[in-house]
C-alpha cells in the first residue's frame, strides 16, 4: 500500500527460482525451503507428546478413506468460493495480482511444488489447528473464540497477498477450524490444504503461459 501502484496492479510472486539459470543449485534451495519451515510443526507434536496430547489432534493415518472423504470435501467447500473471491478481491483492487508457481522449467518443477504443496498443509493445519487450538482448550478458552483467534493469525501472514489474501484465510481458518472441531481430526484438514495448493500451484504453472487473465 506503501507504493505508487495500486494494490491490484502489484503481483506477489510465489514459490520462486533462487537461481534460475543453475538448475541444481536452484532445486538444493528448493530442497531447503521446503524442509527447514517443517521445523516448527516438529516442534509442536514433539510439545504435544511431552504433554500426552498427540495422538488426540488425529495426525495419523489409522482412518485413510474418512480424511481423504472429508479432505476433498472441505477442498471443494473453501476452494471454489475461494477462487471466485480472489477474483473478485482483485478486480475491486484490494487484493494483489497473485502467481503462486514461478519456478524454472526444470524436471524437477512439478515434484518440488507438490512438495511445497505437502509443506504448507502440514505446518499450517497441523500448527494452527492441532497444536494452537489444542493449548487454547487447555487454558479454558471458548471453542469460537479459540477458532477466531486461530483464523485471524492465519489471515494476518496471508496479508502479503492483499486484504483478498486476509479475509479469504480468516474464512478458511474459520471453517476449518469447526470441521476440525466437529470430526476430532486434522488429517482431513492437512489433506484439504495439499489439495488446494496442488491445484494452485501446479495449475498456475500449466495455465498462466496460455492466459492473460490468471
Amino acid at each position: 500500500m506503501t507504493r505508487d501502484v495500486p494494490l491490484n496492479q502489484q503481483t506477489t510472486s510465489i514459490n520462486n527460482s533462487v537461481t534460475p539459470d543453475r538448475s541444481w543449485l536452484d532445486l538444493a534451495y528448493q530442497l531447503a525451503g521446503m524442509t527447514f519451515p517443517l521445523v516448527p510443526m516438529l516442534l509442536a507434536l514433539y510439545l504435544l507428546r511431552l504433554t500426552g496430547d498427540r495422538a488426540s489432534i488425529g495426525f495419523d493415518l489409522k482412518r485413510p478413506g474418512f480424511d481423504l472423504a472429508r479432505g476433498f470435501l472441505a477442498a471443494a467447500v473453501i476452494g471454489i468460493p475461494g477462487l471466485a473471491f480472489y477474483f473478485a478481491a482483485r478486480e475491486l483492487g484490494f487484493n494483489t495480482n497473485v502467481a503462486p508457481a514461478n519456478l524454472a522449467a526444470n524436471w524437477w518443477t512439478i515434484p518440488v511444488l507438490v512438495g511445497y504443496s505437502l509443506m504448507n498443509g502440514l505446518l499450517e493445519e497441523v500448527v494452527m489447528l492441532g497444536f494452537v487450538l489444542k493449548r487454547f482448550e487447555q487454558m479454558r478458552m471458548g471453542p469460537w473464540v479459540a477458532i477466531v483467534v486461530s483464523a485471524v493469525i492465519r489471515g494476518a501472514y496471508h496479508l502479503y497477498q492483499g486484504f483478498g489474501g486476509f479475509v479469504g484465510n480468516i474464512v478458511m481458518g474459520l471453517v476449518f477450524g469447526w470441521m476440525y472441531k466437529r470430526w476430532g481430526r486434522v488429517m482431513p484438514l492437512v489433506v484439504a490444504h495439499v489439495i488446494l495448493d496442488l491445484v494452485s500451484f501446479i495449475g498456475y504453472a500449466l495455465v498462466a503461459p496460455y492466459t492473460d487473465w490468471f
